[in-house]
This record gives C-alpha cells, structure tokens and sequence, in this order.
C-alpha cells in the first residue's frame, strides 16, 4: 500500500524566523524567512532607548522585520552617542544618511541614519521628524562617526538640511555656487528652476580650474602625504626595480 501522496495543505510550511537578530542555536547568523509585514519582534536596542531615554523616543515601528525608532531632534546625538560607545550596543558602523520627503504636504520631512552592531549582527534605522515649514536642521554626528562627513554633506545638497556642528557644510554634488535649491525636494522641477541655456551659463562661470588643481600628482610628489605602511610598499618595490616611470 502506498504512502498517500501529501497535498500542498498538508505540505510542510518552513518555520516563522522574525528574530530581530537572526540567528541560529550557536550564535550563526542565519536569514530571516517568513517575516510579515508587522508584528515582527523589535530590535533589543528600542526597549533600551526607551528606557534610558524616556520621552525622547517618540515611537518604535517594525516593518519588515527591520526596526525604526524615532527620536526628537534635541536627543538625536545622545542617542547615536551611547548607541556607539555603549558596550551592550556597539552601533560601530555608521551605513547611511538620508532623509524622505513624502508628497503629502502634512508630513514632517524625516531625516534618516542606518546604523549596525557588527558584533551584535543587529540593524536599527533611527529618524527624526521637521515640520516642512520649519528650521530645517539636525546635530552632526561626525564627533561621533568620522564617515558621516560626506553624508551629512549630500544630504544637506540634495534635501537642505543643515546638520549643525559638522565643520565643513557645503555641497558635494552640485558645484558650490548652485543656485537652484536642493533637487531631492518634492517642490523641485523635473528640469531645475533655471533654463538649460542659464544652467549652462552657470556652470561655465564656476570656474572649477580656480579651485581644484587640474595637474595629475604622481606618487613621487604626494609621498610625504602617503601612510607609512605604503611607503614602506614603495620602498621595497622601488629597490627591486618594480616602479614604473613616474611613480
């Protein structure tokens, strides 16, 4: 008699995985599979910044497994700052900021850090609420993380939010003198505030030259500037003949 054939009812459905940090019985990270929408399991890390933050955190959602917590503006670099240095934490890589403008003229702008517990295995993405009628501006973290420098820079370009005590606020993808505003906003035109013939004319007159060498350094002129281990590397290739001219 033959075992009876099982339906796709009766089909063995994969277990429910929607740990916050996924992982196996000895600590192998593992992918999480069958997450739903919501009602996944909070990253650890929003409890604790409840906790020890109190009225600052002004909410937590979890959307795909993948935990938000929103914090006020005042509290953001407190919150980074321990989120780095706490030894339970270790948020140590800073992966993004950004910010999202939605169409609804009703909704606060949200400026947006990814951060990971390389150590933790543990992801947390943390936001901050500005009223569009409002200043516009959020604490630097580049006290904190060194790498937050061009993405505060990019986001100040492309949004116009001013991250205040980062030391060197300018743009990093348009040219300095770009009077157009910030392209990332809703309200901006698909083809820019200015006609292509005065955005041609404005960009001729930056006059890049002024400002950055136009001259390719060789190694040999850069030299003092290089770390030790690479001029340790030049070194040993430079007394077996391995340089090429100009190097």
């Amino acid at each position: 008699m033959t075992a009876p054939v099982p339906t796709p009812q009766d089909a063995a459905v994969p277990p429910v995985v929607m740990a916050a940090v996924a992982s196996d019985t000895n600590g192998a990270p593992i992918t999480p599979v069958n997450v739903p929408r919501t009602g996944a399991p909070a990253n650890p890390t929003a409890a604790v910044l409840a906790s020890r933050f109190d009225a600052a955190v002004v909410r937590t959602e979890v959307i795909w497994g993948e935990t938000t917590v929103f914090v006020t503006r005042e509290a953001l670099h407190d919150v980074v700052q321990f989120l780095h240095d706490d030894p339970s934490e270790r948020y140590d890589y800073l992966v993004d900021i950004t910010a999202v403008e939605y169409r609804d003229g009703a909704r606060p702008l949200e400026v947006v850090w990814h951060l990971r517990a390389l150590g933790h295995r543990r992801f947390l993405r943390l936001k901050v609420e500005l009223p569009k009628r409002g200043p516009l501006w959020v604490p630097s973290v580049i006290d904190i993380y060194s790498g937050a420098d061009w993405l505060e820079r990019e986001c100040f370009d492309m949004f116009g939010i001013r991250f205040e005590g980062h030391p060197d606020l300018r743009r990093l993808l348009m040219w300095e003198q770009y009077k157009e505003g910030h392209p990332l906003r809703k309200d901006f035109p698909l083809r820019g505030r200015f006609s292509r013939a005065e955005q041609l004319k404005q960009a001729l007159a930056a006059d890049p030259e002024a400002r950055y060498s136009m001259e390719e350094l060789s190694i040999a002129e850069a030299f003092h500037a290089l770390p030790e281990d690479m001029k340790a590397r030049l070194a040993e290739r430079s007394a077996h003949g391995e340089l090429e001219e100009g190097e």
